[in-house]
């Protein structure tokens, strides 16, 4: 087998098909094997998945007992591939599988690069939000991280058997798949697309969920940010005593005290807003550590088709 495409699926009853077919379109010239993996969806994705089984039983399938999350979708579709080069497309159709075949001919002409990684194309219609939080998400990771992270980098990505294997290796529960393929190093080069408009079903990258994702990139990659908890608090306390004395001096000369106490008590709610977040990175870092502890599965399947 020449390539295993991975499709990991949550909720995507109305792209199943769809994107079965546009996969099939582009890659005919390829020896391919197809996985999709349903993520705990409620919808009818499942079914749906069952219905393309029955027609083609050379596609795998792996569905979750409930939705344990993107990453450790590509992890268990990762385990079952069996090609020398694996792919991860989402299962939305906002990423064509055309550029499949682009990154398919990139490999085979460069034989020094290990895996490439699409990158979007600019999108004007992204929201100020979006786009102000993205720059600022990678401007801090790549501050505080011993790897670095090409801004806007995707899991839309191709790769051979040895990125596969050091990227299987490591085991940790709580999984960001942009780090992990970062953090193993290997010759990596990039390739743009276009993302397509979604047509079907709703984004399930919403703020809420984005803010989420980049909290657990900064926890697992940030080689020390506990550092900067510390160098903060220790600029700010001198300026707290600086501040504090000139407030004394300046209380004691003229004899006035008002302004200056409502000054206090704003520095006061200052550095006590900077120790309750400091705590609360440590309290993250603790719950991480936590689950690690525990060794618990990345996942649990509940029902697999086609693979043996």
């Amino acid at each position: 087998m020449k390539l295993s495409i991975i499709v990991p699926m949550l909720n995507e009853a109305e792209n199943v098909s769809k994107m079965y077919a546009q996969i099939k379109h582009s890659l005919k010239k390829v020896k391919y094997e197809i996985i999709f993996v349903n993520d705990g969806s409620v919808d009818n994705t499942e079914i749906e998945l069952n219905k393309i089984y029955n027609v083609d039983n050379s596609v795998k399938i792996i569905h979750f007992s409930r939705n344990f999350g993107k990453d450790a979708a590509i992890y268990a579709g990762m385990e079952v591939a069996n090609s020398e080069y694996t792919a991860i497309i989402d299962g939305d159709m906002q990423q064509h599988p055309k550029y499949l075949m682009e990154m398919y001919n990139y490999l085979e002409k460069n034989k020094v690069c290990d895996q490439v990684c699409m990158v979007p194309a600019k999108r004007k219609n992204m929201s100020i939000i979006k786009r102000i939080g993205g720059k600022l998400f990678y401007k801090l990771i790549n501050h505080i991280s011993g790897i670095k992270f090409r801004e806007d980098a995707s899991d839309f990505r191709m790769f051979r058997n040895n990125v596969k294997k050091a990227v299987l290796s490591l085991k940790e529960s709580n999984r960001f798949s942009k780090g992990l393929f970062n953090w193993v190093g290997f010759n990596t080069n990039s390739l743009i697309y276009q993302i397509e408009p979604r047509k079907y079903g709703k984004t399930k990258f919403n703020f809420k969920r984005s803010l989420n994702y980049a909290l657990i990139g900064i926890i697992d990659y940030a080689e020390n940010p506990l550092n900067i908890f510390t160098k903060t608090g220790a600029f700010i306390s001198l300026l707290g005593v600086g501040g504090l004395l000139y407030l004394i001096i300046k209380s004691i000369i003229i004899g006035h005290i008002y302004h200056e106490i409502f000054i206090a008590l704003a520095v006061i709610l200052i550095l006590f807003g900077i120790n309750l977040l400091g705590i609360s990175f440590i309290c993250l870092y603790l719950a991480r550590m936590q689950t690690e502890i525990k060794k618990r599965p990345i996942y649990i399947i509940k029902e697999t088709k086609g693979i043996k």
